[in-house]
């Protein structure tokens, strides 16, 4: 369980707080173990940068942004071409399997809107969030780009903390939540495709109708296809059951 640092807090866990700060920030901060203004001004220029909410509390959200932030991603699959990124498929809503230890995190970050991604991986390709963060950090991101990504079995998981502005729609980051399923390209790796198994549909409308729930501000669902000239996610949103669940 991740310790709540403050002004005011001391100890080993503010030590290491303050020297992930200093490689994260170009202004270095003494890593003393006290959790005081030096600290808390690091803490609130961090959060500002990566788009949480400023208010100079190191909680969960902020120590996993900066844990991520200054960690080398791991080695994985290298990332698929991504130069071509279907028509729309019923299912109904189902909980994930991994539903009774999946958390679905709250933020004071207003939330408007959620957008629907894909990976652009291959049909039939499995990826998980670690490969993704290694091809964002590759990129020069600071995290993996999406807030969740649901797998080809249906399990939902979580990606960037939902309280930090995500890095997926160019333009549109600010007040969103971005949601990306494993797929969206035919097995030739070039030919967009609606490649989601019967478990993400089912699980991409459970996922949404819990964000819509617990973060009543979001008025619509779209696609990344609605703000780019891209494929992505593979489908039209606006004539999927996603986009009329809000």
């Amino acid at each position: 369980m991740t310790v709540i640092l403050r002004r005011g807090s001391s100890g080993p866990a503010v030590s290491a707080l303050q020297t992930r700060l200093n490689a994260a920030l170009l202004q270095p901060i003494k890593a003393d173990g006290d959790f005081g203004p030096a600290t808390e001004r690091a803490v609130r220029a961090f959060q500002a940068i990566v788009g949480l909410v400023v208010d100079g509390i190191a909680g969960p959200q902020t120590q996993t942004a900066l844990e991520r932030a200054t960690t080398a991603a791991k080695p994985g699959k290298v990332e698929p071409d991504k130069s071509a990124m279907a028509q729309p498929v019923p299912a109904g809503a189902a909980p994930p399997p991994n539903a009774g230890t999946l958390a679905l995190l709250a933020t004071s970050r207003p939330i408007s809107e959620i957008i629907v991604h894909c990976t652009a991986t291959p049909e039939g390709k499995d990826y998980t969030v670690a490969d993704i963060r290694a091809w964002h950090k590759d990129r020069g991101f600071s995290d993996i780009g999406y807030h969740y990504v649901v797998y080809r079995d249906g399990r939902v998981m979580v990606g960037r903390p939902v309280g930090q502005v995500g890095a997926h729609v160019a333009g549109h980051n600010t007040g969103t939540i971005g949601i990306s399923y494993v797929g969206g390209v035919a097995a030739d790796g070039k030919t967009a495709k609606d490649t989601r198994t019967a478990a993400q549909r089912a699980s991409l409308l459970w996922l949404v109708q819990q964000l819509a729930a617990k973060h009543p501000g979001i008025r619509k669902v779209t696609g990344h296809n609605q703000y780019a000239a891209k494929a992505c996610p593979s489908f039209d949103v606006r004539n999927d059951a996603l986009g009329r669940l809000v």
